[in-house]
């Protein structure tokens, strides 16, 4: 059992929302959390269950006692939506408290219904990152495998992963009439992968996937309100140079892109390496900063001349460069970015992430620090 960051106030009187994409662990850690707390638990992956209360959800209530005082733990409430207006009713109402999980924001978006505004306390999970595994991290397994919790309990970790992409093409797609050209979302899926880590050009991954442009900004919003995937914007605080404003596309987990990305005799290694490892530092930075409640916004920079930084910590305290290189050695021409960010941005602190083994201490304030040692570092660097 690994000891997760993550953390939630279980003495609390407030009801709390637990978003996070499917297989990332909110069901164990609640199971295991809650066996010393009061506590209801209602699974909507139980086909019984579900059945049930789809057809009646105001009979939710008939499950809880009067008196009852514990946590109400809903499980993938997206499956009802509606199961929230009476969720809503019993806490305005009766103080009840709930815990309420999620593993997609469509079917609550979508059909507009009461998402508890102000009455539960929204809070995310992710994926494993290098504090909850220590020395059982090994960054091979990260960047083929990934970070979700079953690549390290399954026997099989890549037979986990393509069966975690088909129970979603089948539970969250399918069923729940996402799309009726599951064919075409299959190909966009593994299209898609060659944007990893880029600015994203839907009319090309359009004539790719053979469906209109319209379709594919579709299947990139299923993806987004799935959890299945990150969007990057562009700094321009204060920009001085002409900067590219589009956003850069990300799937939420190394191990996902790296099962989807389709790998053959032109495709060079150092090309997917570079776009797992990038992968593998945001989703960490994107965990720790909901763990630890940091005050940073994610971004990249690049100019229209293509100067680029990889990743832009930006906060009320500090703004950090950060460039990722699938690479031992370092030339000059890698830190070309983060000097020409520097000279716009004198108060910045440069880093560059590669694959060497030594910690570097370059020209311009640069510190280079090997990939695995610089997630280790992430927490202090981000203080």
């Amino acid at each position: 059992m690994f000891k997760r960051l993550f953390h939630i106030p279980l003495n609390a009187k407030d009801s709390l929302f637990i978003f996070g994409p499917r297989g990332t662990g909110k069901t164990q850690w609640l199971k295991t959390h809650l066996a010393n707390y009061e506590h209801i638990y209602i699974d909507l992956l139980e086909s019984a269950v579900f059945r049930r209360l789809k057809a009646f959800p105001e009979t939710i209530k008939d499950r809880i006692p009067p008196d009852f005082k514990g946590w109400i733990v809903i499980d993938e409430v997206q499956k009802i939506p509606e199961i929230l207006d009476e969720v809503h009713r019993l806490i305005e109402h009766e103080g009840k408290k709930f815990i309420l999980t999620g593993s997609s924001a469509r079917n609550l978006k979508s059909q507009g219904v009461n998402l508890l505004a102000g009455r539960a306390i929204r809070y995310a999970m992710h994926p494993f990152i290098i504090q909850e595994l220590e020395n059982n991290f090994k960054l091979e397994h990260a960047l083929t495998l990934g970070m979700l919790p079953g690549t390290y309990t399954y026997d099989n970790p890549s037979g986990y992963l393509t069966s975690y992409i088909d129970t979603y093409l089948r539970e969250e797609v399918m069923q729940e009439g996402l799309t009726r050209n599951i064919s075409a979302f299959t190909r966009f899926l593994e299209i898609a992968s060659f944007s990893q880590g880029n600015v994203v050009n839907m009319s090309e991954i359009a004539r790719e996937t053979g469906v209109d442009r319209q379709v594919i900004q579709n299947y990139f919003s299923i993806l987004h309100d799935l959890l299945l995937s990150h969007w990057v914007p562009a700094f321009t605080k204060r920009a001085k140079r002409k900067i590219l404003l589009r956003e850069k596309f990300y799937y939420f987990d190394v191990g996902i892109y790296h099962a989807l990305r389709p790998k053959g005799i032109l495709d060079a290694a150092s090309e997917i390496g570079g776009a797992a490892l990038e992968t593998l530092f945001l989703q960490s930075v994107l965990a720790l900063i909901d763990y630890k409640n940091l005050d940073y916004h994610v971004y990249y920079w690049q100019t229209v001349g293509g100067v680029e930084v990889d990743f832009i910590l930006y906060g009320k305290e500090a703004l950090l460069a950060f460039e990722i290189k699938h690479t031992k050695n370092i030339t000059p021409k890698m830190l070309k970015g983060l000097h020409h960010f520097k000279e716009d941005y004198p108060a910045a602190k440069l880093y560059i992430f590669y694959l060497g083994h030594e910690t570097l201490y370059l020209s311009g304030g640069i510190t280079a620090i090997p990939f695995v040692e610089g997630l280790r570092q992430l927490p202090d660097l981000l203080k």
